[in-house]
């Protein structure tokens, strides 16, 4: 792909092609932004080039930063000073460890040649520390550099790998035949291998900063974390699309990335990916490098009783091997796929290997959640001082956070986990310390008083728990603590010990053993009742005894020790009472209720995010109404107005190529209104099958009709059905309809496409295909109707969400009480629920164009559409050439009229 550099505004930017003038326009206003440390909202229509645009712009500023700071190192370290604040333009920051200039402010008073002395120290502090500097990124370059051109040395490092893997392997054996010929001295009580289930001395309540265990230290303390940019998105197939554009742009050869992913998608160890579970695989990964670390310390010492049989601490964990992945991954651009099969082929930890990366990285690609959540951030290594960050498919930003960081326990779990934690008390409590046994203490009696505030008893099976209160009940933090009698008790400590006594993966390793180790015990008897009640828990019917690890099906995922959820739900409590709430829902069992806590405030894990970074950019191709990212977001965390900076583009398309249009009333006059009083009526969903009926004889190909809800959906078609309707659409298109399995929808979309398709080509009175989708399902977003699958999309009503859910009422009263309301504005709650309803809408219609030949048509069956309120929420490019047409005879001669002339030339 040939490289076309554009200049704009004196910035060059290479380009694979000459770009569209919007590409140039984003990619100018992107430089802005980032140079000036803003905070930007991007929108940029779906087949605009968004993504190179990002990629180009980003990157292009990222280069010309790099310069400027090898420049000024340059000068600095040739003159020996630094500049004062003398009106000069102070340099961009140097690193993230060269942020202090002399301009610190000191204390009044001081004597002149004090502060002179001071200055003159940083300064040379400073030059040392540049000398460091370059030291390390001149051997990082020469590393690399080995690595693109020498062969050999990736054929070395594999030789002393196989050395290694041999030495092991005999002193694993030496170790066997050692242990065979020793006595074996029985222990007490405690089956062979039980000892790792019991919870280590819990020495301190004091705070230490990150959790123990091996994330605290694996970043390389001799490198430094360069100036990057952080790409995030929401799924793993849109962070390897952002990869592949990479690779394909200018910037793929020269480019440090290293795409992040979960341990769940990166481990290439096959004993641990069998758990299935997420947190079961990262609580076993954590502990195989816990052996590991804990192995040398357990050799040197004496055993003076037979020593306890310890997990294998995992092969592809090798410090040489990982820093040799670390360096072969920043060698040319990779996605997680190709980090995987890198992994394996090296026999190293493709997880720890990116992360090992980050430092040096130019850019890294990474999933929402591991950028949005603070300890997920920590955890992966991730420091956003200085750096640049730009979250892409940003739509639904606000929802995603506020996911993120709610969550939701049932009454099944509760008495799960207080069984569990109950059971391993009485077997382990006498070899636990009194710190230990506090705690687990403590943990029982908050489950205990959870389950009773539901309305429950803990020492009774949740199925057969029926419950006298019925109902929704919503709280504050503190009123649900105080209800709960839990107000006594620091969760703050308790949520600190969970997560450095790793308590969760304690019971899960006694819950996963019971069955087979703890049947030889003497406590067998009332271990097999124990075991019979949490199969009772399960929400499966089939009565199959538990079988151990090494015994079950590799294919099939374990659950995870329902302590871990309740982790997250107390973690959750701590949140400030004004930001959050606790949702009690009681249902007709205690198995089926459950406590959610909702977050509120979403701004409040936000604001660390852009207060830490250089420049942030919130970027999608329908962003409209940004008010929710202004005011939920930006506003509450604190970003000054002037700092947020709003760009927009228009579709590459010509104007011709689109008509959307409101449609006011129906073929029989029947104004279209499609409120929950109204659109059950059978003269609307009459008048809804009429309009399809004529669309359907003017338009070719594909048309994509959007439902509400799919209950709704359900209704019209089966009145159609019993009307005559939907015989009469199957003249003109094969009716199809979305299914709610996730992994059917392949295969319908397979069947539509090829129905469109062989139409297209057979000729007949058969034109296409009509899907009948449903907003906010599986085909209202990811999805691509590009040319003849979509040539005509139809909304019917508008998909207000349900305003009488609990969540979206305490929501809207608490955006009432926070927000100010402006002149003439509506309350933000109410704004809160229309801005719900277009983002939903906005998501759908933009289905059907995908690029700059695409043609389409767009209608909105809904009156209420032609509002000016809801016209100025729909995207630009569609909001400008929008048509409100009172009848539906206006509506149908310009739909006949556009797809006709543009059958003709295409």
């Amino acid at each position: 792909m040939a490289n076309k550099t554009q200049e704009v505004g004196g910035i060059h930017f290479p380009f694979p092609f000459t770009p569209y003038s919007i590409q140039k326009d984003f990619m100018a206003e992107l430089y802005q932004v980032l140079e000036a440390g803003k905070i930007g909202i991007f929108e940029s229509p779906t087949g605009t080039g968004k993504s190179l645009s990002l990629i180009c712009g980003a990157l292009s500023w990222l280069r010309d930063f790099e310069q400027k700071k090898h420049q000024e190192e340059a000068r600095l370290l040739e003159t020996g000073t630094i500049p004062l604040s003398d009106g000069t333009e102070q340099p961009p920051s140097l690193s993230s460890s060269c942020k202090e200039t002399p301009d610190t402010p000191r204390p009044a008073g001081e004597p002149d040649w004090v502060t002179q002395f001071v200055q003159k120290k940083e300064e040379r502090d400073l030059v040392d520390r540049l000398k460091e500097e370059q030291v390390r990124r001149k051997k990082r370059e020469e590393r690399l550099q080995q690595i693109r051109h020498n062969a050999q040395l990736k054929y070395a490092a594999r030789r002393a790998r196989q050395e290694e893997e041999e030495m092991e392997r005999l002193l694993r054996l030496s170790r066997e035949m050692l242990a065979a010929g020793a006595e074996a001295e029985p222990r007490e009580q405690l089956a062979c291998g039980e000892e790792e289930l019991v919870l280590a001395e819990y020495e301190s309540d004091e705070e230490k900063g990150a959790a123990s265990g091996v994330d605290e230290d694996e970043d390389d303390p001799e490198e430094e974390h360069v100036t990057k940019i952080y790409y995030c998105s929401r799924t793993h197939s849109q962070l390897a699309q952002f990869v592949r554009e990479v690779q394909r742009s200018p910037f793929g050869k020269d480019t440090r990335l290293v795409s992040l992913g979960s341990r769940q998608n990166l481990c290439i160890n096959e004993d641990v990916k069998t758990l299935g579970s997420a947190q079961l695989i990262n609580d076993r990964c954590m502990e195989m490098q816990r052996s590991k670390h804990e192995k040398s310390k357990a050799e040197e010492e004496k055993p003076k009783r037979r020593r306890q049989e310890h997990r294998a601490a995992c092969p592809f964990y090798s410090y040489e091997q990982l820093h040799l992945l670390r360096d072969q991954v920043l060698v040319g651009v990779k996605d997680i796929e190709q980090l995987v099969a890198l992994g394996k082929e090296a026999r190293a930890c493709p997880y720890y290997g990116s992360r090992f990366a980050i430092p040096a990285a130019q850019l890294v690609v990474l999933p929402y959640q591991m950028l949005l959540h603070a300890a997920t951030r920590r955890a992966a290594g991730i420091r956003l001082q200085g750096q640049v960050v730009l979250i892409d498919e940003a739509h639904n930003l606000v929802d995603t956070i506020t996911g993120i960081h709610s969550a939701e326990v049932s009454g099944a779990q509760l008495c799960q986990a207080h069984s569990q934690l109950l059971q391993y008390m009485e077997r382990y409590g006498k070899r636990l310390k009194a710190k230990n046994l506090m705690y687990i203490k403590q943990l029982l009696y908050l489950l205990e008083k959870f389950v009773t505030v539901l309305g429950g008893n803990i020492k009774q099976n949740p199925n057969t728990q029926s419950l006298s209160q019925t109902g929704t009940e919503l709280k504050t933090i503190n009123d649900f603590l105080f209800e709960s009698q839990i107000d006594n008790i620091n969760l703050f400590k308790v949520r600190r010990y969970c997560e450095r006594s790793m308590i969760s993966r304690k019971l899960f390793g006694f819950t996963e053993r019971y069955g087979t180790v703890l049947a030889a015990s003497r406590e067998q008897p009332r271990l097999a009742g124990f075991q019979h009640f949490l199969q009772s828990l399960q929400p499966a019917v089939t009565k199959t005894p538990v079988t151990p690890v090494e015994e079950g099906e590799a294919g099939v995922p374990r659950l995870a020790s329902p302590l871990m959820h309740i982790e997250s739900f107390l973690a959750a409590l701590t949140t400030a009472n004004q930001d959050g709430r606790v949702i009690l829902s009681r249902q007709g069992s205690l198995s089926q209720s459950s406590l959610k806590f909702l977050l509120l405030n979403p701004a409040v894990h936000f604001a660390q995010v852009v207060k830490e970074c250089r420049a942030v950019v919130i970027a999608g191709g329908t962003m409209q109404p940004v008010s929710d990212f202004r005011e939920q977001l930006l506003a509450c965390a604190g970003v000054e107005a002037e700092r947020v900076v709003e760009f927009s583009c228009g579709h590459v398309i010509p104007l011709e190529n689109i008509l959307p249009l409101v449609v006011c009333s129906g073929p029989s006059s029947q104004q279209l209104e499609f409120t929950y009083q109204k659109r059950e009526l059978p003269q609307m969903m009459d008048e809804t099958g009429r309009i399809l009926c004529n669309l359907c004889t003017v338009v070719p190909g594909g048309v994509v009709c959007f439902f509400p809800s799919y209950e709704y959906q359900r209704q019209v078609y089966a009145h159609w059905d019993k009307s005559g309707l939907l015989a009469r659409l199957a003249v003109r298109k094969k009716i199809f309809q979305e299914p709610k399995r996730a992994n059917q929808v392949e295969q319908v979309l397979m069947e539509y496409s090829r129905c469109i398709k062989c139409c297209g080509q057979a000729g007949g009175t058969v034109t296409g295909a009509l899907l009948l989708s449903v907003v906010g399902g599986k085909m209202s977003e990811g999805i691509n109707f590009s040319d003849n699958l979509g040539r005509c999309v139809v909304m019917v009503g508008m998909p207000y969400p349900n305003i009488k859910s609990p969540e979206l009422q305490e929501k809207m009263a608490y955006l009432d009480q926070t927000l100010p309301r402006g002149p003439g504005q509506p309350p933000p709650g109410k704004a809160l629920v229309e801005n719900l309803c277009m983002k939903a809408v906005n998501q759908s219609i933009g289905r059907a164009i995908r690029h700059q030949k695409d043609f389409a048509s767009i209608v909105l069956l809904d009156q209420r559409y032609a509002r000016p309120s809801i016209l100025g929420k729909l995207p630009a490019w569609i909001r400008d050439r929008v048509e409100v047409k009172a009848t539906f005879g206006l509506a149908f001669a310009a739909m006949r009229k556009f797809h006709r002339e543009k059958s003709v030339l295409s």
